[in-house]
């Protein structure tokens, strides 16, 4: 069923439902499997995807690749209902979190966010606010309450498994914003893991880095890919080789919405795809 989408987050944190963290740090959630279901999207009357169904394994790098306005980017925020915030957004079938759908009119949109993360393009830490204070401020959106001492286990737990920690310990109530690019990409990784996400969902995280930072933000990827569950949109083939296990090749031909034409394990889809077009596009030849 098609329906208008337009809720986004509460301006207040009262508004929230409260949680507690897990005392003992590294204690999180299993990864959860995401199921996308003949997902179609919409902005106004412009139809953007048609009849998408992707299945993204726990615990696994799933990479969306294809040519730019093939939806990719819309796809994955369909995942957190981000898609929503857009006015006029629309969207028909199902996005299933662990066999439950995150469309469903029980689920609160907090729940969706807090278990299905984003990492942005763009790095985009709050620039005044402390490295310290950015780990923490998905907290405050989230509504959950956690004392000092497992606040400061938090902070060193997720700027670890970042990969940050050992270059910022000693300036932690330092701007965010005065870290190097690759850095604040680390550092909003470690905010979305703060909240314990068991998805986390990351929009082309190394296209503004250098290759420096590139590696560093795929080693973290990598690092984390057996605690939670990461669906990438790449541009860089390379990238989507080294960090993925399976991937999907999204295209939209002639006007046409975009769609998936293949997918499957991401060595097959390099080395033995099925469809030509897939072929003709890991290997350069178009896009």
């Amino acid at each position: 069923m098609t329906s208008e989408l337009t809720t986004a987050l509460p301006a207040d944190p009262a508004e929230l439902p409260t949680a507690q963290l897990p005392a003992v740090p590294g204690a999180g959630p299993r990864p959860a499997e995401l199921d996308a279901r003949e997902v179609s999207a919409w902005f106004g009357t412009h139809k953007v995807l048609d009849r998408v169904s992707l299945t993204m394994p726990a615990g696994r790098v799933t990479a969306l690749i294809g040519p730019s306005g093939c939806g990719k980017s819309t796809f994955l925020r369909t995942l957190n209902r981000m898609h929503e915030m857009v006015p006029g957004a629309a969207l028909a079938g199902q996005v299933l979190f662990d066999g439950e759908d995150v469309y469903a009119p029980q689920r609160r949109i907090t729940e969706a966010r807090r278990d299905i993360g984003m990492v942005f393009q763009k790095p985009n830490p709050f620039p005044a606010m402390s490295i310290y204070d950015n780990v923490l401020a998905g907290l405050k959106l989230t509504g959950t309450r956690a004392p000092r001492s497992t606040k400061d286990a938090l902070v060193e737990e997720c700027l670890t498994r970042a990969g940050l920690w050992t270059e910022v310990r000693d300036r932690l109530r330092s701007p965010g914003g005065a870290l190097s690019g690759g850095q604040q990409q680390r550092l909003c990784i470690a905010r979305s893991l703060a909240v314990r996400p068991r998805v986390l969902l990351m929009d082309e995280p190394c296209s503004a880095l250098d290759p420096t930072s590139t590696r560093r933000v795929e080693e973290t990827i990598q690092s984390l890919a057996d605690q939670v569950t990461i669906v990438i949109v790449t541009h860089n083939m390379q990238q989507a080789a080294r960090v993925s296990d399976r991937c999907a090749f999204f295209l939209a031909e002639a006007g046409r919405p975009g769609g998936i034409v293949e997918h499957g394990p991401t060595d097959a889809m390099f080395h033995s795809p099925q469809d030509s077009r897939t072929e003709d596009y890991v290997n350069g030849r178009f896009g």
